[in-house]
């Protein structure tokens, strides 16, 4: 039995408190059994026929017969046949046997007997306990493959341009053969208009040529079912030519005109078949319609095919055998009519008529369907069929007509419809219907099947149903039950009865969620009832989160040859893995190692044209998929124009054209147009001409006398094409020169010469053969007639003899073998210039300051000139320092004054020099003489900063200076001015002290200055004119190692606790010592500081050794520390430390402690911090902050 899952109308659950119930309502009163494996083991069902062999069953008599009839049913049916109306008893013929659970036989007649033997009409029935099904009646015919008749064939002679048909009549077989025509070689023989097959197997000829002669026409019938040929005998075709006939014809009868005129004659068509002016062909619905005509005639005549009253039809017409077969395949009864083929040639046309029927042996419009009911039910069986003519119903019962079976009281038969009410199980049966005419018959098995069943839940049980988040959700809930089960569904252990809204129940058992949320996940249960019982099953639903693309792949506009990518970032459920797959143009990627994808990429390098195209990023997860794509662009430079012609050729243009190349996905913006001199610069291309991008043709304007080739360039966005291959030449006629040579110009190399100079015209310029130049010129101011000369091959033309510096018009004409240029231009020139000959006057010098002068002149005549006044030329020089007259020899300096300046300063002067001049006119050719010579003085003025400034010999309280004096006093010293002020650690500065130093020293010693202190000093010149820049420089006055070296520590640790404490303790220690002291003093004797006093006469200073309560010494490293920044003072004027004792004397405080009255000791602690950063390696100590213990005296 079928199973119809189907998907009917749907039935919203009311939002009302009834519990959602799914009535399945029965079509046409019926069940349908579902087509379970399980289910169909345990239910009881009639028999069904499921496979057997076709009504016509031709065999091949050389194999085994088997005729099929299989059959399900439950319990399994039993199978019997009958042959030729009667039963068949296959356990009387031993060659019979039955296939196992079966109706299949096989008759064994390749050991023995004869397929003939067993030629009849075998129907097969299936038979259980609940009804017997039938099969068709199979008819048993063995095929055949006779042979040819024996017969002669004479030779067929006929004249050139006759029509011929060369029979087949291939013998009749079973199933009919295919007929071909082949010559002794096994070629087919070729066919055209003129000669075709006709359907019957017939070799067709509309007319005869002398190539048709052969020996070897043969006929062919190939029977498929045995795979055998059968051959004809071969038909000779002898066609004769007209000349051959007349020459037969003359030799024998003496009569040359016999068939001189009419072997070769023309002729209207006329049909070889079918005959007459009409015919008839009758087709059955479903099959293949073929309709020919085949006819004869000179010239051949050509085949037409109209349907009277009607169109054939377009989608099912087909033409075969050059239009001489009309085939309309899948033919209905609306396909009837009159048909009419029309053939025609030159000399006329014909037509013949057929008229077709459609006939249709019976087809099924309703088949009887297997009918499953619970007792009590109604039901149908419907058996309707149709055909022309109208086929006859007829209904059988288990094999028997159903007038002769048993009465039913819940049947009742109406035509082609079986009525069934109140049906009992022992109406379980199997009906048959048979529709029959003249052109065949149907016969369909159609079950009643009455059952009584309690409700089966067929869907598996706890099926996990995985559904994408806002998409429908269809838990399915396949049941079975026998009256039909009613439906409900739960959700959760305990849930009660879907009543929300949200729910479709479908009447196949589904629930329906339209869309699914988070919240739908769960347990749900189908629950199956009818009046014999209930069943129940769990159904698992989980939602899961949607994949996306979170970043879709881009469109890209790529170069050929280069690289692009392509981007896919995918978002999905983090228990559903997706696969990636990239598409091209909805396809596989190029099984190209070009393609790499890589997680989230998709790269292609190098990439070609072949690349362009949609590429798409599939993500697939086993519960969704979803793609993006994008479009790539591969876009180069254009491909070359080709195809260059050119037309419109006149002798000052022509019209270009051309066919542009594949713009390669960038629009042509221009095309460049270059043309080739071949004749003056072969190789050499010029740029003529730009046209827009949508033109193909440009009108180019030409020069005479030119060799022209032109190619074209293509221009896009990314650049330009490679040039078109170039154009056929086109040579200009000559012509006279459209232009003369430019440049001109007139100029004397020497005073008594004009040279006259042009620039040349170009071979492309000279518009023909023979260029040559006119060189014309005269006197300005003179009446002189014009002065020619013709020159050939040159730039360049010198005229002998003028006077100097006189001005000439000039004029150069070009000229060919054609004629002469335009008239030329008139330039003015001038003859060769000469040195001046007189020199300004009346030079008088205004000193302005220290440094400038201004100059002023007289104006020389303009022709005492003699050439183009190119200015005034001052010659000036140093001759003495007015300082130390000492004269000594100074290079001169020269400044020019273009044009006719009478004046001008001379800057950069020297302070305090006596300085000589003299001036010049000067032209083209040179210098003229000299005016005399002019001295003057500049005053004083500051003088530069001294050369050099050393800091020499520090000590404590002095610092010496040593100076260079500046090497530009710019008149005479008169003193030094030294300015210095002390710098302290901060880098503050002190007060300044101002000193005035003679103008004859350049030594100098500070004293008196403070110990361990850092001093800035300014030093600079003064003249008479002011004071000059100064020199500053900085240094440190010196200070004891020993204090250095406590200093440093001091510094380190001064601000330490334990320090600090270390030092309170001296303190007392001392404090105890000196008022131990004091009391021996008082008593007269001496104490330790007096007896080492007595021993040193200069005692150092001794740090208290902790032990002992004395003093002992010590040393420590120098502290090197840089002096400040932007310091001048050089590596051999640096400041140096110097040994020192660190007695107190060093420091200006004495030798004689002072005590007070009580005997203490009276010392303080001093001293300041100073830090100075040094230059170099060099480095300074700082003092340190504290002062050094006095010595006891």
């Amino acid at each position: 039995m079928q199973l119809k899952i189907m998907m009917p109308k749907k039935k919203h659950l009311s939002a009302g408190r009834a519990p959602l119930i799914l009535f399945l309502c029965q079509m046409i009163s019926a069940l349908e059994v579902p087509l379970d494996p399980k289910l169909l083991e345990d239910l009881v069902q009639p028999p069904t026929i499921t496979q057997q062999s076709p009504k016509d069953y031709i065999i091949d008599p050389r194999e085994n017969i088997v005729i099929q009839c299989e059959a399900k049913g439950k319990p399994p049916p039993s199978f019997s046949w009958t042959r030729n109306g009667t039963h068949f008893d296959i356990d009387k013929d031993p060659l019979v046997t039955m296939k196992s659970g079966s109706g299949t036989l096989t008759v064994n007649i390749m050991s023995e007997g004869k397929a003939e033997t067993y030629e009849g009409v075998y129907q097969c029935t299936a038979r259980n306990e609940r009804g017997a099904a039938i099969s068709n009646n199979i008819v048993i015919r063995p095929s055949r493959s006779p042979l040819w008749t024996k017969e002669k064939l004479e030779r067929i002679t006929l004249r050139n341009g006759q029509s011929l048909v060369l029979p087949c009549r291939p013998p009749v077989g079973l199933p009919p053969p295919i007929i071909f025509w082949m010559d002794n070689s096994f070629q087919r023989l070729p066919q055209s208009e003129r000669v075709s097959q006709g359907l019957n197997g017939d070799l067709y000829f509309s007319n005869v040529l002398p190539e048709d002669t052969r020996e070897d026409y043969i006929c062919y019938a190939r029977f498929n079912h045995t795979q055998t040929i059968q051959q004809k005998q071969p038909i000779s075709v002898k066609v004769i030519s007209v000349d051959e006939l007349n020459d037969t014809i003359a030799a024998n009868l003496s009569d040359t005109e016999f068939y001189g005129a009419k072997s070769h004659r023309e002729r209207p068509p006329t049909f070889l078949t079918p005959e007459g002016n009409a015919s008839r062909k009758e087709e059955l619905r479903g099959n293949v319609l073929s309709l020919e005509c085949i006819a004869e005639g000179l010239p051949t005549p050509i085949i037409y095919w109209i349907k009277e009253d009607g169109t054939l039809p377009i989608n099912r017409t087909f033409y075969r055998n050059f239009k001489k077969t009309l085939q309309i395949v899948q033919v209905t009864e609306a396909d009837s009519g009159n048909y009419q083929c029309i053939a025609k040639n030159a000399l006329g046309a014909i037509h013949h008529v057929i008229s077709v029927t459609v006939k249709a042996a019976p087809y099924w419009i309703i088949a009887p369907q297997n009918l499953v009911l619970s007792p009590g039910e109604d039901g149908t069986l419907i058996c309707r069929a149709n055909g022309n003519p109208k086929p006859r119903i007829s209904w059988l019962l288990n094999g028997i007509p159903i007038e002769i079976a048993p009465d039913d009281p819940s049947r009742k038969i109406d035509g082609d419809t079986i009525i069934f009410s109140n049906v009992q199980e022992r109406s379980s049966a199997v009906y048959q219907c048979n529709a029959s005419n003249e052109y065949g018959y149907l016969l369909a098995n159609a079950f009643v099947n009455v059952l009584a069943e309690p409700p089966r839940i067929l869907t598996s049980a706890d099926t996990l149903y995985q559904v994408i988040a806002n998409r429908p959700a269809l838990l399915d809930c396949a049941f079975f039950g026998s009256p039909l089960p009613t439906i409900e569904w739960f959700k959760g252990a305990k849930g009660s009865a879907l009543r929300e809204d949200i729910y479709v129940l479908h009447e196949n058992g589904t629930l329906e969620i339209p869309v699914a949320q988070k919240d739908s996940t769960g347990t749900y249960t189908c629950v199956a009832r009818n009046k014999l019982g209930m069943a129940k099953n769990d159904i698992h639903l989980e939602i899961k989160d949607p994949t996306r693309i979170i970043k879709q792949p881009e469109y890209a506009v790529v170069q050929r040859g280069s690289t692009v990518s392509f981007e896919c970032i995918v978002k999905h459920d983090h228990t559903l893995i997706p696969t990636i797959t990239w598409l091209k143009d909805h396809r596989e990627l190029p099984s190209d190692g070009r393609f790499t994808v890589d997680k989230d990429h998709l790269v292609v390098t190098d990439v070609s044209d072949d690349d362009g195209g949609t590429y798409t990023c599939v993500a697939n997860t086993t519960l969704d998929n979803v793609s993006a794509s994008a479009v790539l662009s591969v876009v180069d430079v254009p491909n070359p124009p080709f195809d260059l012609e050119l037309t419109d050729q006149l002798d000052r243009s022509v019209q270009l054209s051309w066919t542009p190349g594949d713009d390669n996905n960038s629009p042509i913006t221009k095309f460049i147009i270059e043309y080739e001199d071949a004749m003056h610069e072969p190789g050499l291309w010029h740029h003529q001409i730009e046209v827009s991008g949508a033109q193909t043709t440009a009108q180019l304007k030409l020069s005479p006398y030119v060799n022209y080739s032109f190619r074209v360039m293509a221009v896009n966005s990314l650049g330009r094409s490679l040039p078109s291959e170039a154009s056929e030449q086109y040579l200009t006629k000559a012509a006279e020169p459209d232009k003369n040579p430019t440049a001109v110009e007139g100029l004397g190399s020497e005073p008594d010469n004009l040279v006259i100079t042009w620039k040349p015209l170009n071979g492309f310029e000279s518009n023909g053969p023979g260029l040559q130049y006119k060189v014309s010129w005269r006197q300005k101011d003179g009446d002189d007639e014009w002065t020619s000369m013709v020159v050939a091959d040159v730039s360049k033309y010198i005229v002998s003899g003028t006077p100097t510096f006189v001005p000439y018009l000039i004029k150069v004409q070009a000229l060919n073998d054609a004629g002469f240029a335009p008239e030329p231009a008139v330039v003015l020139g001038h003859s060769g210039e000469d040195l001046p000959m007189v020199a300004p006057g009346n030079v008088h010098v205004n000193v302005v300051n220290s440094t400038l002068a201004e100059v002023h002149w007289d104006p020389v005549p303009l022709k005492s000139i003699r050439g183009h006044l190119q200015g005034y030329r001052i010659y000036y020089w140093k001759a003495q320092s007015s300082s130390t007259r000492h004269r000594r020899h100074i290079e001169k300096k020269i400044l020019t004054f273009q044009g006719s300046k009478t004046h001008g300063m001379l800057p950069g002067l020297e302070p305090f020099s006596h300085y000589t001049l003299n001036v010049r006119v000067v032209n083209r050719k040179g210098e003229g003489p000299a005016s005399p010579d002019r001295a003057f003085n500049t005053p004083e003025g500051v003088p530069s900063a001294p050369s050099s400034l050393k800091i020499v010999n520090p000590t404590l309280d002095s610092l010496t200076l040593e100076w260079e004096p500046p090497s530009h006093p710019n008149g005479i010293l008169t003193e030094y001015t030294l300015k210095y002020q002390p710098i302290n650690s901060t880098h503050e500065l002190g007060p300044l002290v101002d000193l005035k130093i003679p103008a004859n020293k350049t030594r100098w010693t500070l004293k008196n200055l403070n110990f361990s202190t850092r001093y800035k000093f300014y030093f600079y010149a003064q003249t008479a004119a002011g004071s000059g820049s100064q020199i500053t420089e900085e240094a440190i006055t010196t200070v004891d190692e020993g204090k250095m070296a406590m200093a440093s520590r001091q510094v380190d640790i001064a601000t330490q606790g334990w320090f600090i404490g270390l030092m309170c303790a001296v303190a007392l220690l001392i404090l105890i010592l000196l008022i131990v002291c004091f009391i021996r003093r008082n008593k007269g004797g001496k104490y330790p500081v007096k007896e080492k006093e007595d021993a040193h006469a200069d005692p150092e200073i001794q740090p208290m050794k902790e032990d002992d309560g004395t003093f002992g010494e010590y040393s420590d490293a120098e502290d090197h520390k840089p002096l400040k920044k932007g310091s001048r003072t050089p590596s051999d004027r640096t400041v140096k430390k110097e040994d020192s004792d660190d007695s107190l004397v060093d420091y200006g405080e004495g030798v004689n402690g002072q005590f007070n009255e009580d005997g203490s000791f009276i010392g303080q602690y001093s001293g300041k911090k100073e830090k100075e950063p040094a230059e170099g390696n060099e480095s300074s100590e700082a003092p340190s902050p504290v002062n050094a213990m006095n010595s006891f005296v």
